[in-house]
């Protein structure tokens, strides 16, 4: 099992985020992640705070570590071009020497849409890009430098080279963000490489829920061909380390019936459920912006299983 930490790029400052990665770097971390957002998810009211945006940091952080895997959770496809995306990619990917995921998955915030100025189609339509992108980054990643063309509805290349290429063999694994039974968990059987369960997107995180989501992509690996073995599963958890029943209280009203919440023995027992559902790696998703936060973290969790 390896574990990870989905790190607060919101209402915070550059120097809590950078003491979070040096934290971790230092620690028994084996993942960091950012989310991907140029408005803070919230009520509008939290608009003018701080939204760090999601590459430049993963830059950053690449450029502070030595041996943190890095990655978002996950990218907007909306928000770039995935021809941009794949190239910004390979480049992470080799300053950091192949630590790199690329997580992506449809976009959903259409407020930010609105802010900047972007399209925000109908959720089929995002759908449809979301699955063309995907088809287009594979196809860029597993050319080995070769020209790609590609003829898509939505998005084209011209003998497109991308040089440099991926350190990581056979490339930047592609993680499909999103649980949608219909056509996301489809896309990831077609093109992905990594599952991940957003606990923050349902009612928590639960066994039930991660096995469900585990069998639907099961059932579309049969139906395109794709032997589900080669799909790493990882799950985002919310989580609220705290010796105060009150205030878990509280974040699980917020988050839901099935979120983490309450003392290290607590959450230990409650990692040790999805490790014997096969899961490969735990993010864990919390409101926490002190770096001594993850410290403690790392102390009373994480010590029990590294």
């Amino acid at each position: 099992m390896n574990f990870g930490a989905q790190v607060n790029a919101y209402r915070t400052t550059w120097t809590e985020i950078s003491s979070v990665i040096e934290t971790m770097e230092a620690g028994r971390w084996d993942s960091l992640w950012f989310a991907d957002h140029f408005v803070p998810p919230g009520p509008r009211r939290d608009e003018p705070h701080t939204a760090f945006e999601a590459f430049s940091l993963i830059a950053a952080a690449a450029g502070m570590t030595d041996r943190l895997r890095l990655g978002h959770l996950v990218l907007g496809n909306t928000y770039r071009n995935p021809a941009l995306v794949a190239k910004m990619s390979a480049t992470i990917d080799t300053i950091s020497g192949g630590r790199f995921v690329l997580g992506i998955g449809a976009g959903w915030f259409e407020r930010e849409h609105q802010a900047y100025g972007w399209d925000f189609p109908s959720m089929r339509e995002r759908s449809d890009r979301f699955e063309e992108a995907c088809a287009l980054i594979r196809a860029l990643f597993a050319a080995g430098g070769e020209p790609v063309d590609f003829a898509g509805r939505y998005y084209t290349l011209d003998a497109a080279p991308l040089a440099p290429g991926c350190v990581q063999d056979p490339h930047v694994p592609i993680m499909v963000g999103g649980t949608g039974e219909r056509r996301t968990l489809r896309t990831l059987a077609m093109y992905g490489d990594a599952m991940n369960v957003d606990g923050w997107a349902g009612a928590g995180m639960t066994v039930d829920l991660y096995r469900h989501k585990a069998g639907v992509l099961e059932r579309h690996c049969a139906d395109v061909g794709r032997d589900p073995t080669e799909i790493r599963h990882t799950i985002l958890m919310p989580v609220f380390l705290s010796d105060d029943a009150s205030k878990c209280a509280k974040f699980i009203e917020r988050v839901g019936e099935g979120t983490v919440a309450g003392t290290a023995s607590q959450v230990v027992d409650r990692v040790g459920e999805f490790m014997d559902v096969g899961v490969h790696e735990i993010m864990f998703g919390s409101p926490a912006k002190p770096a001594e936060e993850y410290q403690r973290f790392d102390d009373e969790v994480l010590s029990h299983f590294v």
